[in-house]
């Protein structure tokens, strides 16, 4: 019998390395543009932030050709690149807050950059630890339990904090951190790996109802618990968007473990009505549809936690036009918030509508490549593991979108790599780092995976969990 061979997959390192460079170019060319504009002249420590720049991202390349040779080239420089053009417009937004003599506010910029290395390492850390991706289902409720701890530390009397009537923050020796931005990550491991061991009891249906198999009663217990912890952050925390993010999340990830339409309909049927209660019963979730469906009525836009910062976005983003005001150029520090929640409209007022569309199709191009690694990776957990952090970061960005854009109410989420903020930017590349572990493992060859692992995987599980 004749033998087929298949030739391995190359890294293409070197590839990696020309979108690494061009990546670094967007972000300092914002960085540079944006002084050229205001002042001038380039900025006086340009070099300096090139060298630091290009030393956190050759630190990176190198770790990632050491420690997982095989991953996806396009992942790391896709993240550079918007992590650099948020740093870019955080650093605009200094210069105009330096000019108002917002002093607390323009420092943000080299914090920020702080945040971006601390990152980096911390990304750098999961890929040494984390050798094998499904090692992590053997602590599927470690992380669960993980999650709800974290979960339940903003409402801890003297630990929590409140910011823009949210209970989301804690503060300890004077660092604001920021727990859910974790959760996203531990959940999407404790929701893949339940999933994998629960797939063929949730994927059995009982009755048919409008050519729907619906799920048994019995089976509904994983998501009634979900919902459960969806609407208690709602209520305790007063955090929309955290709510719709983690439920959003359990059932995306749902429905293609089980690959029924049923499960998709049920979660809207329960989330939706849940928050039509609370916005009838809780005055902070009434309050933000009040702002939303009622934006431009002059005592809504006038009274206090009303709709100034959402109208002025509207009015920056228009301003912008389709090609932007340009770098520096533009007002955006008039919005409330412009580096963190509404990064994305103060980008849109000076990159313009074809600014914005770049930023998005990167986004999209990110979640692309996490969703071609859950079809490649060759175990179900990986599976599961790669789509949930890459509907993470899907969610997020429309929740985020929509918001600045009056599609749906302002629900406090932050852009990913973009927003200011170290909790935010150490989740993203915490994210990042799993998907180019998950990649490594997806595109390896066969003769060069490690050592299989006996991780009890599922034997229903997909046929190609049977190479293992």
């Amino acid at each position: 019998m004749a033998t087929v061979t298949i030739a391995p997959t190359r890294p293409r390192r070197f590839f990696e390395l020309l979108l690494l460079l061009l990546a670094l170019a967007v972000g300092i060319s914002g960085y540079a543009l944006t002084s050229i504009n205001r002042t001038g002249a380039l900025p006086a420590n340009l070099l300096q932030h090139i060298g630091l720049l290009l030393v956190i991202s050759l630190i990176a390349k190198l770790g990632i050709r050491f420690l997982a040779p095989y991953s996806d080239p396009v992942i790391l420089p896709i993240a550079v690149a918007l992590t650099g053009l948020g740093l870019a417009m955080i650093y605009r937004l200094d210069q105009s807050y330096q000019q108002l003599d917002q002093l607390d506010q323009a420092v943000v910029g080299m914090r920020q950059l702080m945040f971006v290395g601390v990152a980096i390492i911390l990304a750098a850390i999961v890929l040494v630890l984390v050798k094998d991706h499904r090692r992590l289902r053997s602590f599927t409720y470690t992380f669960g339990f993980l999650s709800l701890l974290l979960l339940s530390l903003p409402i801890v009397p003297g630990l929590g904090k409140e910011k823009n009537g949210a209970q989301v923050w804690i503060g300890i020796a004077g660092v604001s951190f920021q727990p859910g931005e974790l959760v996203k990550i531990t959940l999407a491991i404790f929701f893949a790996g339940y999933l994998v061991r629960n797939r063929d009891k949730l994927a059995i249906g009982g009755r048919k109802f409008l050519g729907m198999r619906l799920p048994r009663a019995r089976d509904l217990g994983p998501i009634l618990a979900v919902w459960l912890i969806g609407i208690l952050i709602l209520v305790l925390q007063r955090d929309l968007g955290t709510s719709l993010l983690f439920f959003g999340l359990f059932v995306a990830i749902l429905y293609v473990a089980t690959n029924r339409v049923s499960w998709l309909v049920i979660g809207f049927a329960m989330f939706a009505p849940a928050v039509l209660v609370a916005i009838q019963v809780f005055p902070h979730v009434a309050n933000r549809f009040h702002v939303w469906l009622h934006a431009l009525d002059e005592d809504v836009y006038t009274q206090e936690g009303g709709s100034y910062q959402l109208v002025q976005s509207l009015f920056g983003q228009a301003s912008g036009g389709l090609m932007g005001t340009g770098w520096g150029r533009g007002y955006p520090q008039l919005v409330p918030l412009a580096n963190s929640d509404f990064i994305l409209s103060s980008l849109a007022e000076e990159l313009g509508l074809t600014g914005l569309l770049a930023i998005l199709v990167l986004y999209l191009i990110l979640i692309e490549r996490g969703l071609r690694t859950a079809l490649s990776v060759r175990d179900g957990f990986g599976k599961l593991l790669a789509t949930g952090l890459s509907f993470s970061l899907a969610i997020q960005v429309f929740v985020v979108l929509g918001g600045i854009t009056r599609l749906i109410p302002l629900t406090g989420l932050t852009a990913p790599f973009l927003a200011t903020g170290g909790s935010s930017m150490v989740s993203s590349w915490l994210t990042i780092a799993l998907l180019l572990r998950l990649s490594d493992a997806a595109r390896r060859p066969s003769a060069a995976s490690p050592a299989p692992w006996n991780s009890g995987i599922h034997p229903s599980l997909e046929a190609a969990e049977a190479s293992e």
